[in-house]
């Protein structure tokens, strides 16, 4: 069976999902024609029962006709006969008589020896009551108590027609005893009827033969006596004509169905021990099973000869068990005492099942109904929505355990371990990634792909959601700091921790080493599914993976990029507002922010993981960078032509690069000089002659294809010399460029 339907909502997520459809469309066009051709045969099955029904109807129906058409020529034969025969009337009440004074006769000898046949039956039953194993008078027995019950029922039937109440009672007295021996040898019968298998093995075909030649007889008596009142319904009076000179029972005594139900009992006993095996062991379902399948094979092998043909027993043994089968199963899916273990256990059943039945014969399509109802999908949804409960109710608890680290991270010092290298990590990833493997082993002792499938693809969506809640947290935390809503700085060194901790984090879901063969968590989880999956769904989980895997570098970057905006908020919350205004000529400011970046550096460099280091100083000077530029829009910024700006531009560089020019890594170190002469750029606005300014800015915006015009506007509002025609000027050079989109730059980000 396919996997449950999903959601297109679920499928198409984003717009890259979009190039799915025709996959999609294929997918769920073959799964259309699997189903329709499942409707087919279905309907085709239940044709076929319906023709087979109604001809079994019309040939019953034809049958009955026969009958009631012969007893209608033998009436009218009889009609017929007494008007060719002379003195018919005398020789007809002549032989009624001659006919009542036999039975009376017969019937007088059977009572006087009544006592002693049944006293003969009793012994008999006593001996076979001594040798269970053989019952050597099952026959003898049976003959005899058949005759006793056809004398009894006479009796009964003529006391009846008397009409005489005292007499019927006296009758009844004398044949209680009757009873008990039937009783009796029912119970004998009903014994071999349950032990059935047990004989067969025990290769006493004898008393299975002889059993099965009472049934038989009896089955006989019962129909002809349901013909006979079949009969009477239609044509009471005709039938009753012949009633008197029916011999044998007169009342179904039902040894067919007592056998019938003898096996059944047998089976559901069997399934009794199997419960409450089963809920103490989940695991070892066709262990405790083997024993169903014994039986049928028995059955096959040496019961089939031994039973009449018409009674098909094999396929009636299989029709028993198989609906046995169902009930136990449904029961155990629907027990309150049983476990998802049982559940598992039983989803995973069928395909067993079936298999073994087929050996045996039994083809998937004779046997009704369906074992669990054709309920595995909803069993392995709930299976798998089990799982995903549990996964869901640990990675909360983990994420409150992590809120409420945070948030006591002030009181109990950071809250955060260290790793083998020293580098800050957080309390509970490791916890995480184990629950994830542990939630995966589970899925995987379902031994179904599909459970496995939908548990990887709830993990995923788990994943993703985690590092959204995590940078909310981390977010909103920050965003109090950097709104100065907090009157003392309670708490932001360890948030700093945290942020560094977090980007390290990240870095350990991913960082593999395949020379030391050590992986990191996200391809250990990778490793540790994949067994448990198609090969097609593979391919769509080695997309999430990278995905995932773009999503940890991604969220690292922010907290470092976090990190950096939380110092320019705080730490140089008093000193960016001077910039570019008189107060700026007159301090050191960047060369302060400079010693504040290199102790931040020092002091994080050793607990930050060692491939973020050089991003973390790249994004430090990139947002220091930005912040500087944007100070163009500090209340009192101004550039005069008297005052030696271009200077102090310089100067502000020059100490930047001092410090960018010292860092042991010179690629880095080319890198952020590079991206920092963007202030050459901003210079030239500056300085340039009003006629110039849209060359400059032609030249600036194609370099810098993200370079936002109300950044432009602000840097000309703060020349002392700004002029509404050189606005206008740079925004009609604008609207003549074809700018070609690239990377983003540095100057994406100064607004």
């Amino acid at each position: 069976m396919d996997a449950p339907p999903v959601k297109l909502s679920e499928l198409l997520r984003h717009p890259d999902d979009l190039d799915k459809i025709p996959t999609l469309k294929l997918e769920f066009t073959r799964k259309k024609a699997a189903i329709d051709s499942q409707l087919r045969g279905g309907l085709r099955d239940q044709l076929e029962t319906t023709q087979a029904g109604m001809n079994g109807i019309t040939d019953g129906q034809k049958t009955i006709q026969a009958i009631r058409d012969e007893m209608m020529k033998i009436d009218t034969l009889c009609s017929e006969s007494q008007n060719m025969i002379k003195d018919f009337a005398s020789i007809n009440l002549v032989s009624q008589a001659h006919r009542n004074f036999g039975a009376v006769e017969a019937m007088v000898e059977n009572l006087q020896t009544f006592n002693d046949r049944l006293n003969r039956i009793e012994t008999m039953l006593r001996e076979d009551e001594e040798d269970k194993e053989t019952m050597p008078n099952l026959l003898r027995v049976h003959y005899e108590l058949t005759q006793l019950r056809n004398i009894r029922d006479d009796a009964m039937e003529q006391i009846l027609r008397a009409d005489d109440p005292s007499l019927q009672s006296t009758l009844e007295d004398y044949f209680s005893r009757l009873d008990d021996a039937i009783d009796w040898f029912d119970e004998h019968v009903g014994l071999i009827a349950l032990n059935m298998i047990n004989l067969l093995i025990a290769d006493n075909n004898s008393l299975v033969v002889r059993l099965a030649i009472i049934v038989e007889a009896e089955e006989k008596s019962d129909q002809r006596v349901e013909a006979l009142q079949e009969a009477l319904k239609d044509h009471k009076e005709m039938a009753t004509r012949f009633q008197s000179i029916t011999d044998g029972a007169k009342k179904v005594r039902g040894y067919k169905d007592k056998f019938l139900k003898a096996i059944a009992v047998n089976c559901e006993g069997q399934f009794a021990e199997v419960r409450e095996e089963f809920l103490g062991d989940p695991t070892g379902l066709e262990k405790m099973m083997k024993w169903f399948f014994n039986d049928l094979n028995a059955v096959r092998q040496g019961m089939v000869t031994l039973m009449p043909k018409k009674w098909k027993i094999f396929k009636t043994y299989g029709d028993i068990y198989h609906q046995h089968m169902h009930d136990f199963l449904v029961g155990m899916i629907d027990d309150p005492e049983s476990s998802s273990a049982n559940t598992l256990e039983i989803i995973n059943w069928p395909e067993k099942y079936y298999k073994k039945m087929k050996k045996l014969g039994f083809q998937e399509n004779e046997l009704k109904p369906h074992v669990i109802d054709n309920r595995e999908q909803e069993l392995v949804k709930d299976f798998r929505q089990l799982i995903i409960k549990f996964l869901d109710e640990w990675i909360e608890r983990i994420f409150a355990q992590e809120r409420r680290d945070f948030a006591d991270r002030n009181v109990e010092g950071s809250n955060l371990d260290t790793d083998e290298y020293g580098y800050f990590r957080t309390r509970n990833l490791v916890d995480m990634w184990r629950m994830l493997r542990e939630q995966v082993d589970a899925a995987g002792n379902s031994q179904r792909a599909d459970v496995a499938e939908g548990v990887i693809d709830a993990m995923f969506l788990r994943l993703r959601g985690r590092q959204q809640s995590f940078q909310q947290m981390l977010e909103e935390e920050g965003a109090r700091y950097e709104a100065d809503r907090e009157s003392e700085l309670d708490g932001f060194q360890a948030l700093q921790d945290w942020l560094i901790a977090t980007a390290n984090d990240q870095i350990a879901c991913i960082d593999d080493n395949e020379e030391e063969g050590r992986f990191a968590y996200l391809t250990n989880f990778k490793q540790k599914f994949e067994p448990l999956v198609t090969p097609q769904y593979m391919e769509r989980a080695d997309n999430e993976i990278n995905l995932l895997r773009d999503s940890y570098l991604d969220f690292s970057t922010w907290c470092l990029t976090k990190f950096a905006k939380l110092v320019i908020a705080v730490d140089f919350m008093s000193v960016m507002p001077t910039f570019f205004t008189a107060r700026w000529y007159e301090t050191t400011t960047m060369k302060q922010m400079i010693i504040t970046f290199e102790e931040y550096v020092g002091d994080y460099q050793q607990v930050l993981h060692h491939s973020l280091v050089d991003v973390f100083i790249q994004i430090f000077a990139d947002e220091l960078l930005a912040q500087y530029l944007m100070c163009v829009r500090n209340k009192g910024a101004k550039f005069r032509r008297t005052e030696p700006f271009q200077d102090k531009i310089f100067n502000d560089v020059s100490t930047a690069f001092e410090y960018f020019r010292s860092l042991p890594n010179p690629d880095l170190s080319n890198d952020i000089t590079q991206s920092w002469r963007v202030t050459e750029n901003f210079l030239e606005l500056l300085t340039v002659p009003k006629d110039a300014i849209p060359d400059v800015f032609q030249a600036f915006k194609t370099k810098y294809w993200d370079l936002q015009i109300t950044w432009v506007e602000a840097v000309l509002r703060s020349r002392d010399d700004f002029e509404r025609s050189m606005l206008n000027s740079v925004k009609a050079k604008a609207a003549q460029m074809d700018v070609v989109r690239g990377p983003e730059t540095v100057m994406g980000r100064v607004k």
